[in-house]
């Protein structure tokens, strides 16, 4: 029989499942301040060098609590939006803290994050053009394709051959050209390769190339090698952890030899987002109807992909824990397909999973739900977003975000 995982020794602490559903409400994402608190501090502590700065993606979670607790740890941030920036200033950040990582935008929104002093990226020679003809003289970062690219799934996968991300590495003279054109000077370069690696060696490959890329401009001022450090969602099949002292310990050679040959000092910076904020949550859910069709089980949830997109998007894969009274059941198992409410045939959080026989009324736990799990919520099919509930270090729960009332999906309606 397989051990069903819980996050962390007494992630609820003083309170349990049922407890937080009767208080907050189905669906609920619930997070746990001191596994939030834990990853920032090993992103943090990732490599020797003194001049290393990881910067938080906040596209994977951007309640404003958990960026003011990522803020706490002192982690600096990356925005793809000016509502990221908006809210990344809400919780805190100052334009200083604050990368600009864009993707074909508007010069609208350029100006939105110049005008504010945030350091930008653009990632296409159009974008490099459009940003150094409207800021001539200024500083600009650059996203450049180094042909790695690595994820869990295809549409994740953000460098390599097949991917609208960054300018290759090959167009060097062209983007001086650009630069010279209008007296920009190049800040730094960045790069990202993908999402959910748990083996480093394409990550490692890249930054070497990226350091390659960077040593051929005078006077850069940072690197950044991106993001995409995976967690492991299969804990319940015994999936290892990512090596983080063997990554660190292959960036800390490849920057060692960057300056060393560079001559100067420059910072370096990576982008973590899921490995801060998956583990720190658990997404709960209530049991609301059993179904037998074709030979199939079906569990009908409230846990509909308007609540967590991941599986129907990327096929992804999330530990089940099943609660009763407050406790994870273990009174027998059978093979069963969990789905949402949702008016799709796609809406299925979990296919043929082997889980403790359930009952109408139990809570399912979706594990490791913090990273693109209420970032991508939606209002489909007018369904109302959840509650978010965070579980204080002292074991205080405290509610973070409220649940939507059906007033708010006609709020913006004139």
């Amino acid at each position: 029989m397989k051990q069903y995982f819980t996050p962390a020794v007494n992630y609820y602490k003083s309170t349990n499942p049922e407890e937080l559903v009767n208080q907050y409400g189905s669906p609920l994402y619930v997070y746990s301040e001191e596994i939030l608190r834990t990853r920032c501090k090993e992103m943090k502590n990732l490599v020797k060098y003194k001049n290393f700065k990881p910067h938080y993606s906040t596209k994977a979670n951007a309640s404003l609590e958990i960026l003011k607790i990522i803020r706490d740890e002192g982690i600096s941030v990356d925005a793809m939006s000016p509502g990221e920036i908006f809210v990344l200033m809400k919780a805190g950040y100052t334009a200083e803290d604050i990368f600009y990582v864009c993707n074909n935008v508007s010069l609208e929104e350029i100006k939105y994050a110049v005008d504010l002093g945030i350091t930008v990226s653009v990632d296409s020679l159009s974008q490099l053009e459009l940003f150094s003809s409207n800021f001539p003289g200024s500083k600009v970062a650059v996203r450049i394709n180094t042909g790695y690219g690595a994820g869990h799934h295809e549409k994740v996968i953000t460098a390599g051959k097949k991917t609208k991300f960054g300018i290759n590495d090959d167009r060097i003279d062209e983007i001086k050209k650009i630069l010279e054109k209008y007296n920009m000077k190049l800040a730094g370069v960045n790069q990202h390769i993908g999402s959910l690696f748990l083996e480093e060696t394409a990550y490692i490959a890249s930054a070497r190339l990226l350091c390659r890329f960077a040593g051929q401009f005078e006077d850069i001022e940072f690197i950044d090698f991106g993001g995409g450090f995976g967690i492991p969602y299969m804990k319940q099949d015994g999936q290892g952890r990512l090596d983080l002292s063997s990554v660190g310990r292959r960036l800390d050679e490849v920057i060692d030899e960057f300056v060393a040959e560079y001559h100067k000092e420059v910072t370096f910076k990576i982008e973590p987002g899921r490995y801060l904020v998956a583990e720190c949550s658990v997404l709960l859910g209530t049991v609301m109807a059993l179904k037998q069709h074709a030979g199939i089980e079906y569990v009908g949830t409230d846990l509909g992909f308007n609540v967590l997109q991941r599986p129907v998007m990327y096929d992804a894969h999330h530990d089940i824990e099943v609660y009763r009274n407050g406790k994870i059941t273990f009174d027998g198992m059978e093979t069963v397909n969990i789905v949402g409410n949702i008016c799709e045939s796609g809406d299925q959080i979990a296919i043929g999973r082997t889980l403790p026989n359930i009952e109408i009324g139990d809570i399912i736990g979706v594990m490791d739900a913090g990273a693109y799990g209420f970032s991508m919520a939606s209002n489909y099919n007018n369904r109302l977003r959840p509650a978010e509930v965070i579980i204080e270090k002292s074991g205080t729960t405290r509610l973070i975000r409220r649940r939507e009332a059906l007033e708010d999906l006609i709020r913006h309606f004139e």
